[in-house]
């Protein structure tokens, strides 16, 4: 006989779980399915989609479609959204803007880093940048590039993947062990071909952590590309931040960011911390 499912497919805690995805605990009672799923409409939006139809937020928060409709109806009423004049799509308003710059203004982290950060691209001559996690991804809260004609194309508020990059095995490697664990499993499960082309690299980068203090990736998110990541872990528990310093390879070799950039990265975070820790 099978199991009794406690959460059948139609009660609010199937559906948190599967608003959830990959956090489960917030699959309780007291966790409100329709303002998740307004957040999940707010979410569909990236700084390179910024225009988006019913249809296609549906699409990528994973909604009924008659939700979405009335989601993006109650959102443009409170001023979160906005539609676009003969268009029929919709666009984030400033409310929902404004929710993002306070939350960036509340770094205080930011405002500490960034003329080390200026400094280093500029000695690198490439790019520096200080991310934390939204779930599989890592994303940019703050980008220093130096004089640089060829430099990555990010700023704050683009997301990375967290397996392939620096950045995001740097956050992983300081993850408690189960939290890790769950991470990789889903990576595995997700694309099965790409992560054993990369399982490998991530393994060494997690080892290499472990030995000098930072992660490498190279070439292993874009061709071409290299770059280091040192984290952060906040001693008041407001998150795990993790910083990079990148560059296409012909500016910065593997030797160089092993090397060089590595270890000057570690030294940054280690100043950022003293800072942030009242040590100076």
């Amino acid at each position: 006989m099978n199991a009794v499912d406690k959460n059948p497919p139609g009660s609010s805690r199937a559906r948190a779980k599967s608003l959830a995805g990959w956090q489960p605990e917030l699959g309780d009672r007291k966790f409100v399915v329709a303002l998740a799923r307004g957040l999940e409409v707010l979410r569909a939006f990236t700084p390179t989609v910024g225009q988006l139809s019913n249809q296609e937020i549906a699409a990528r928060a994973q909604l009924p479609r008659p939700t979405v409709s009335r989601l993006t109806y109650t959102l443009m009423r409170l001023g979160y959204l906005t539609q676009v004049e003969h268009g029929g799509k919709y666009q984030l308003a400033p409310a929902a803007l404004s929710i993002g710059y306070a939350a960036l203004s509340q770094m205080g982290i930011r405002q500490i880093a960034r003329p080390l950060m200026q400094e280093l691209a500029e000695y690198a001559g490439g790019s520096v940048a200080l991310g934390s996690r939204d779930r599989m991804s890592a994303v940019y809260v703050e980008h220093c590039r130096s004089n640089s004609p060829v430099t990555l194309r990010l700023d704050i508020g683009s997301r990375i993947p967290l397996i392939a990059t620096a950045m995001g095995r740097a956050i992983i490697a300081v993850l408690p062990e189960a939290e890790r664990e769950e991470i990789l499993a889903r990576a595995a499960a997700r694309n099965p071909e790409r992560w054993a082309k990369i399982k490998d690299a991530v393994e060494r980068a997690l080892i290499h952590y472990r030995r000098f203090g930072y992660t490498l990736s190279v070439g292993d998110w874009e061709d071409g590309v290299n770059a280091v990541g040192v984290p952060l872990v906040t001693s008041d528990g407001s998150g795990v931040f993790a910083f990079n310093c990148g560059a296409p390879s012909f500016l910065i070799s593997p030797e160089r960011l092993d090397e060089d950039i590595g270890p000057r990265l570690v030294e940054l975070v280690h100043k950022v911390e003293s800072v942030l820790n009242g040590r100076r």
